[in-house]
Protein backbone atom coordinates (compact mmCIF):
# COMPACT_ATOMS: atom_id res chain seq x y z
CA UNK A 1 0.00 0.00 0.00
CA UNK A 2 2.93 2.53 0.68
CA UNK A 3 3.97 2.06 -2.99
CA UNK A 4 0.78 3.74 -3.55
CA UNK A 5 2.13 6.77 -2.20
CA UNK A 6 5.43 6.93 -4.95
CA UNK A 7 3.21 7.33 -7.45
CA UNK A 8 1.62 10.75 -5.98
CA UNK A 9 4.35 13.45 -6.78
CA UNK A 10 4.25 11.77 -10.39
CA UNK A 11 1.08 11.96 -10.76
CA UNK A 12 0.54 15.81 -9.59
CA UNK A 13 3.51 16.60 -12.11
CA UNK A 14 1.87 15.64 -14.97
CA UNK A 15 -1.52 17.44 -14.39
CA UNK A 16 0.29 20.75 -13.86
CA UNK A 17 1.87 19.57 -17.10
CA UNK A 18 -1.36 19.38 -18.39
CA UNK A 19 -2.62 22.71 -16.94
CA UNK A 20 0.13 24.60 -18.04
CA UNK A 21 0.10 23.00 -21.61
CA UNK A 22 -3.41 24.27 -21.77
CA UNK A 23 -2.71 27.69 -20.36
CA UNK A 24 0.00 28.39 -23.50
CA UNK A 25 -2.77 27.86 -25.73
CA UNK A 26 -5.13 30.74 -24.12
CA UNK A 27 -4.80 34.54 -26.28
CA UNK A 28 -4.32 36.60 -23.83
CA UNK A 29 -5.81 39.54 -25.96
CA UNK A 30 -9.72 37.08 -25.67
CA UNK A 31 -10.20 38.04 -22.16
CA UNK A 32 -13.42 37.74 -21.58
CA UNK A 33 -16.05 41.40 -20.51
CA UNK A 34 -19.24 40.78 -18.44
CA UNK A 35 -20.68 43.75 -20.59
CA UNK A 36 -20.67 41.66 -23.90
CA UNK A 37 -24.44 42.16 -25.44
CA UNK A 38 -25.03 44.29 -22.51
CA UNK A 39 -25.74 47.83 -22.89
CA UNK A 40 -22.69 50.57 -22.89
CA UNK A 41 -23.30 52.05 -18.85
CA UNK A 42 -25.10 55.88 -18.27
CA UNK A 43 -22.02 58.05 -17.48
CA UNK A 44 -21.70 62.01 -17.14
CA UNK A 45 -18.39 63.33 -17.67
CA UNK A 46 -16.56 65.57 -19.12
CA UNK A 47 -15.60 66.33 -23.37
CA UNK A 48 -11.62 66.29 -22.89
CA UNK A 49 -11.59 69.15 -24.80
CA UNK A 50 -14.22 71.07 -23.72
CA UNK A 51 -14.32 70.72 -19.69
CA UNK A 52 -17.57 72.12 -19.52
CA UNK A 53 -19.60 70.11 -21.79
CA UNK A 54 -20.82 66.50 -20.18
CA UNK A 55 -20.72 63.95 -22.38
CA UNK A 56 -23.54 61.10 -21.70
CA UNK A 57 -24.12 57.53 -22.78
CA UNK A 58 -26.81 59.31 -25.59
CA UNK A 59 -23.57 60.83 -27.23
CA UNK A 60 -21.51 57.05 -28.18
CA UNK A 61 -24.79 55.88 -29.36
CA UNK A 62 -26.26 56.22 -32.95
CA UNK A 63 -23.66 54.02 -34.75
CA UNK A 64 -21.28 51.27 -35.42
CA UNK A 65 -18.20 52.78 -33.62
CA UNK A 66 -15.26 51.59 -31.55
CA UNK A 67 -14.62 52.79 -27.87
CA UNK A 68 -11.15 53.01 -27.37
CA UNK A 69 -9.16 53.45 -23.94
CA UNK A 70 -6.25 55.03 -23.99
CA UNK A 71 -3.79 57.46 -21.40
CA UNK A 72 -0.58 59.39 -22.19
CA UNK A 73 1.09 57.45 -19.75
CA UNK A 74 0.39 54.33 -21.79
CA UNK A 75 2.89 53.11 -24.26
CA UNK A 76 0.97 50.68 -25.93
CA UNK A 77 -1.26 54.00 -26.74
CA UNK A 78 1.39 55.34 -28.59
CA UNK A 79 2.19 52.39 -30.43
CA UNK A 80 -1.16 52.25 -31.21
CA UNK A 81 -2.27 55.75 -31.91
CA UNK A 82 -0.81 56.21 -36.01
CA UNK A 83 -2.89 53.01 -36.72
CA UNK A 84 -6.15 54.82 -35.03
CA UNK A 85 -5.25 57.41 -37.36
CA UNK A 86 -5.66 55.42 -40.32
CA UNK A 87 -8.83 53.63 -39.03
CA UNK A 88 -10.84 57.03 -38.23
CA UNK A 89 -11.56 56.90 -42.13
CA UNK A 90 -13.08 53.48 -42.03
CA UNK A 91 -15.22 53.72 -38.26
CA UNK A 92 -16.01 56.25 -36.08
CA UNK A 93 -13.56 56.04 -32.60
CA UNK A 94 -14.68 57.24 -29.36
CA UNK A 95 -11.89 58.00 -26.89
CA UNK A 96 -12.14 57.56 -23.06
CA UNK A 97 -8.61 59.18 -22.16
CA UNK A 98 -8.35 57.16 -19.18
CA UNK A 99 -6.55 58.18 -15.72
CA UNK A 100 -4.67 61.15 -17.88
CA UNK A 101 -3.72 65.05 -17.00
CA UNK A 102 -6.10 66.12 -19.54
CA UNK A 103 -3.35 69.17 -20.64
CA UNK A 104 -0.72 66.30 -21.38
CA UNK A 105 -3.93 64.70 -23.44
CA UNK A 106 -4.47 67.52 -25.04
CA UNK A 107 -0.84 67.89 -25.92
CA UNK A 108 -0.74 64.30 -27.10
CA UNK A 109 -3.29 64.87 -29.56
CA UNK A 110 -2.28 68.21 -30.51
CA UNK A 111 1.09 66.46 -31.71
CA UNK A 112 0.09 63.22 -32.85
CA UNK A 113 -3.26 64.06 -34.53
CA UNK A 114 -6.69 63.11 -33.14
CA UNK A 115 -8.60 60.14 -34.99
CA UNK A 116 -11.57 60.56 -32.12
CA UNK A 117 -14.83 61.47 -33.30
CA UNK A 118 -15.36 62.70 -29.21
CA UNK A 119 -12.97 62.15 -26.60
CA UNK A 120 -14.38 61.08 -22.81
CA UNK A 121 -12.04 62.79 -19.83
CA UNK A 122 -12.12 59.61 -17.70
CA UNK A 123 -10.03 61.02 -14.88
CA UNK A 124 -10.84 58.99 -12.00
CA UNK A 125 -11.64 55.78 -13.94
CA UNK A 126 -15.00 55.70 -13.30
CA UNK A 127 -16.59 54.87 -16.57
CA UNK A 128 -13.44 53.11 -16.91
CA UNK A 129 -14.29 50.67 -13.74
CA UNK A 130 -17.97 50.08 -14.96
CA UNK A 131 -16.92 48.98 -18.66
CA UNK A 132 -14.17 46.40 -16.81
CA UNK A 133 -11.28 48.14 -17.88
CA UNK A 134 -8.40 46.15 -17.28
CA UNK A 135 -5.53 49.14 -18.51
CA UNK A 136 -5.22 50.25 -21.73
CA UNK A 137 -5.41 50.10 -24.25
CA UNK A 138 -8.48 48.52 -24.81
CA UNK A 139 -11.27 48.73 -27.30
CA UNK A 140 -14.67 47.89 -27.79
CA UNK A 141 -17.00 47.49 -30.47
CA UNK A 142 -20.29 49.31 -29.91
CA UNK A 143 -23.22 48.96 -32.22
CA UNK A 144 -26.00 50.96 -33.48
CA UNK A 145 -27.95 50.58 -29.84
CA UNK A 146 -25.13 51.07 -27.41
CA UNK A 147 -24.77 47.53 -26.61
CA UNK A 148 -21.24 46.12 -26.68
CA UNK A 149 -20.36 43.36 -28.88
CA UNK A 150 -16.87 42.29 -28.68
CA UNK A 151 -13.51 43.75 -26.39
CA UNK A 152 -10.31 43.91 -27.56
CA UNK A 153 -7.54 44.27 -24.94
CA UNK A 154 -4.13 45.59 -26.47
CA UNK A 155 -3.07 47.33 -29.34
CA UNK A 156 -5.69 47.48 -32.25
CA UNK A 157 -2.63 46.56 -35.20
CA UNK A 158 -3.95 46.26 -38.69
CA UNK A 159 -4.18 42.60 -38.70
CA UNK A 160 -6.60 43.24 -34.92
CA UNK A 161 -8.62 44.99 -37.23
CA UNK A 162 -9.00 43.00 -40.42
CA UNK A 163 -9.35 39.83 -38.76
CA UNK A 164 -11.45 40.96 -35.53
CA UNK A 165 -12.68 44.40 -35.63
CA UNK A 166 -13.87 45.04 -39.00
CA UNK A 167 -15.69 41.51 -40.09
CA UNK A 168 -17.55 42.36 -36.72
CA UNK A 169 -17.71 45.94 -37.80
CA UNK A 170 -19.11 45.35 -41.51
CA UNK A 171 -21.57 42.34 -39.94
CA UNK A 172 -23.00 45.27 -37.26
CA UNK A 173 -23.29 47.73 -40.33
CA UNK A 174 -25.17 45.23 -42.60
CA UNK A 175 -22.14 45.22 -45.03
CA UNK A 176 -21.67 41.46 -44.47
Amino acid sequence: MKRVYLFVPLILFIALVVLFAKGLKLDPNDMPSALIDQSVPEFSLPSLASPDRLLTRADVIGEVSLVNVWGTWCPSCMHEHPYLMELSDQVPIIGINYKDVRDDALDWLDKLGNPYVLNVFDEMGTLGIDLGVFGAPETYVIDRKGYVRYKHVGVVSERVWLERLKPLVDELRGEK
